[in-house]
């Protein structure tokens, strides 16, 4: 549908008041209130549908405005004219502009500019492809458009000038390096070799696409004459860049120093950015160039992580999505599909969607990536963000294209967006299932083969826990140790801005007082792993960082787990020691990521209960394993096992062997005779493990080894089990190691383990990391891989234990 010029007609009352309407509370404030309320709460709900589909926010907010179009509720035009009336159509344009200025200014701030100085050959050749082949190509595209598009009764399409082969062109360009962030955050992608390659290329394309729009974009609205906007906008850019930014940077570092920054000192920032767009508008430009440079110059780090969190809410939540609402309520499908030859213009939409992918493609053959990832990359670099719709609607706003031809480019645009999360997910298969692999145990891994560990910590103080943790691991040169160390990082706002922040190395930002608290807290962890792994020599160090929701984040771990090909996840407890010797939860959410972890793990997981086990001797250790029986105490006995190698270290093994009510079989969950008696036989097998494992440490070790015991207690019932624990107390251990209790089919632990308090650690590992229980001792819980994981609330009866002891895990 296409919409003639509008003209509003504006009765000034008084030319002296700000506001020259009426009264303002009785009719534009309403009115102003309807469209954010409307807009905010349907983009929110859709937002809420697509999010399986993994599309980003952006579609969300232009559905919206697509709503409104004539094919749906645009067709009720009482409903069309209660949310946008004539007299409310001004106010919703300014805040519009305000909001869209405040998008290019947070675009600016999320670009990193040591990434960009500082590409690798292969991301910035990627990039200009994707630049020069859809420029060379665009303007065959817009001519064989014209040539195919048959006008009805709609008004013909716009005039053949070079503006509308420019604008078409440019459009085609640009890849949305914010939407390319959230798409690959979602996939959990962003730390594999795609994903690094997509953020740098698309990160190098955006900012062309900026430099394309500050140049271009004038001559399109103004000719000839534009030439004047442009050099003085390049004058202006320097300016700031070479003399503004320094003494910007300067002052913020000092402030940001001294701890002189709140909230309502950002209006200093506000004004800035205020002032940068009026700048370039009035230079001819265009306001959201002067907001773009404003954000650049600005230091990253602290600071802009502060800046973002303080306005975003407001500016990107609240304000974007009123323009791009609008974006989606000018989209005219019907002019699309409604002339004889829609079939030859949708086959253009579809040729306009490949021509980055092609680009991509032929730049990835030259730099040896397989054909499969050169097309993923080519189809992410294809996504589209708020620029494209920026130069889609300047060209609607100046006519420069009719609303055919904008609807037609407009669709394709959405359409490379749409497409890019489903199709990336269907090749790569993201949530796959981990194939199995004996190294994913201790157990099944040679004594004398690289035990390689991924160690997950939230904080330093964790970090120099889990640091204690592994020194007890006996790493010598025949059997070297390969630590991962991965800081999550919170994924709470804009996912660029952090995604940006965490792209390069620490020691390229500006100072040590502008990193964010996550820089500060990476800086920290590896600054201590490192330490760490230089006081071994059979002992390397890697530390990692992923950027997610924690709601999700245990997919990253796994994808980390699986690609380092680890046979241990450690996880730090959610609790830490007081000063008054007692475990406090430190954050309740390290608890559920946890929960997630131990679900569907690629390998062996241990939860580590630290009691300060760092400042104990390492001359003297002592260890005691407790063996009850079944997957993950053999695991445990595994990891004790190869702990009793490190010279100094005293190992004891207490085994309980159950009698009685103890012994009894749990089939409470299983009604079928079939079923019952598939439990009582895997029982058995396992029993028939448990024996084979232990013996074999026995006649291995213990009658080697003078620091290695073995002994065995009774246990007829429930009650028996904390006396035990409370007896094996008194000989003052430094860490215990036990199985968190898997595939036990016991009846009693079963009903112990309702009155737990943290599931994860199982009946045993729950009693120990009690505060009641007063132990000072820290404490070891591992889970074996290849069990199905932690079902919670009760114990799993895997049907495969019993047929071939490991099962692939999702």
């Amino acid at each position: 549908m296409v919409h003639p010029p509008a003209c509003y007609e504006i009765n000034v009352l008084n030319p002296s008041r700000t506001w020259q309407t009426s009264n303002i509370l009785k009719i534009e404030l309403p009115v102003l209130a309807i469209q954010l309320v409307f807009v905010l709460i349907i983009s929110r709900l859709l937002f809420l549908i697509y999010k399986p589909f993994h599309q980003p926010r952006i579609i969300s907010q232009i559905t919206v405005g697509f709503l409104l179009t004539p094919p749906l509720l645009g067709r009720f035009v009482e409903i069309f004219i209660f949310v946008y009336p004539i007299t409310g159509v001004l106010n919703i344009e300014v805040l519009t502009n305000v909001g869209i200025i405040y998008y290019a200014f947070l675009s600016g701030l999320e670009m990193n500019l040591d990434t960009i100085l500082h590409v690798e050959k292969k991301g910035a050749t990627i990039a200009i492809c994707g630049i020069v082949f859809p420029m060379v190509t665009g303007p065959a595209l817009y001519a064989l458009h014209r040539k195919v598009y048959v006008n009805v009764d709609g008004p013909p399409l716009e005039e053949i000038t070079m503006n509308a082969y420019l604008v078409w062109t440019l459009v085609l360009t640009v890849t949305g390096f914010p939407v390319v962030a959230h798409t690959l955050s979602e996939l959990k992608l962003l730390y594999t070799g795609l994903g690094k390659a997509a953020l740098t290329a698309s990160m190098i394309t955006e900012t062309y696409a900026w430099i394309l729009f500050t140049l271009c974009v004038p001559f399109s609205i103004n000719g000839v004459t534009a030439i004047y906007s442009v050099l003085s906008t390049i004058v202006f850019a320097i300016i700031c860049i070479f003399v503004v930014r320094p003494i910007i940077v300067k002052v913020i570092d000092r402030k940001m120093d001294r701890d002189e920054w709140d909230e309502g000192q950002l209006l200093y920032v506000i004004m800035g950015l205020i002032l940068c767009a009026y700048i370039t508008d009035v230079l001819g430009t265009h306001d959201i160039v002067g907001a773009f440079i404003f954000g650049l110059i600005l230091p990253h780090g602290k600071f802009a992580d502060m800046v973002a969190s303080y306005t975003d809410d407001f500016g990107g939540v609240m304000l974007a999505p009123l323009f791009f609402s609008g974006s989606g309520m000018r989209l005219g499908v019907k002019s699309i599909f409604y002339h004889p030859n829609w079939p030859y213009t949708l086959l253009v939409i579809l040729l306009l969607c490949v021509l980055k992918i092609l680009s991509t493609l032929f730049a990835t053959f030259f730099f040896g990536m397989p054909s499969k990832d050169g097309f993923a990359l080519g189809l992410l670099l294809n996504t589209k963000g708020a620029i494209a719709l920026i130069m889609l609607n300047i060209a609607w706003d100046r006519s420069i294209l009719s609303g055919q031809s904008y609807s037609v480019i407009t669709f394709a645009v959405i359409l490379m967006t749409i497409v890019v999360s489903p199709t990336i997910n269907a090749i790569y298969k993201p949530r796959k299932k981990f194939e199995q692999n004996k190294l994913k145990t201790i157990q099944k891994l040679r004594l004398d083969a690289e035990l390689r560990l991924l160690a997950c910590v939230h904080n330093n103080r964790q970090a120099t826990g889990v640091i204690g943790l592994i020194e007890t691991f006996n790493a010598t040169r025949l059997s070297p140790i390969h630590v991962f160390a991965l800081y999550p990082v919170e994924l709470t706002g804009r996912a660029a801005t952090v995604v940006a922040a965490h792209m390069e190395k620490l020691n390229s930002q500006l100072g040590a007082q502008n990193l964010t608290r996550t820089q500060e807290e990476l800086e920290n962890i590896k600054s201590t792993f490192e330490a760490f792994g230089d006081a071994y020599d059979a002992i390397r160090v890697q530390t990692l960082n992923v950027v997610s929701a924690y709601a999700t984040v245990h997919e990253d771990i796994y994808n980390a787990a699986n690609e380092k090909r680890t046979s241990l996840i450690i996880l730090p407890f959610h609790k830490q020691l007081s000063s008054e010797r007692v475990l406090e939860t430190t954050n309740a959410t390290y608890r559920d990521i946890n929960l997630n972890v131990m679900q569907s793990a690629p390998c062996s997981v241990g939860i580590y209960v630290d009691r300060d086990l760092r400042s104990l001797p390492k001359m003297n250790f002592h260890i005691l394993m407790i063996f009850v029986g079944g997957p993950d105490d053999r695991e445990a006995l595994a990891v004790a096992w190869r702990m009793a190698g490190h010279p100094g270290t005293r190992l004891s093994v207490v085994r309980m062997l159950l009698f009685d009510e103890a012994a009894e079989v749990d089939t409470s969950s299983h009604a079928e005779a079939q079923d019952i008696l598939f439990v009582v036989m895997d029982c058995e097998k396992q029993k028939e493990l448990d024996d084979e494992c232990v013996n074999s440490f026995r006649m291995t070790v213990v009658n080697n080894n003078d620091s290695i015991t073995y002994s065995e207690v009774d246990v007829h019932s429930g009650e028996d089990i904390p006396t035990v624990l409370n007896e094996l107390d008194k000989f003052r251990c430094d860490l215990y190691i036990v199985g968190q209790g898997n595939s036990r089919n016991s009846r009693v632990f079963s009903s112990l383990l309702e009155w737990s308090d943290c599931l994860e650690l199982g009946v045993i590992g729950d009693i120990l990391a009690s505060n009641n229980f007063g132990s000072g001792s820290s404490v070891l819980v591992v889970q074996q891989y290849g069990y199905g994981g932690m079902v919670l609330g009760k114990q799993s009866s895997n049907k495969e234990g019993f047929k071939s002891l490991i099962v692939k895990t999702e």
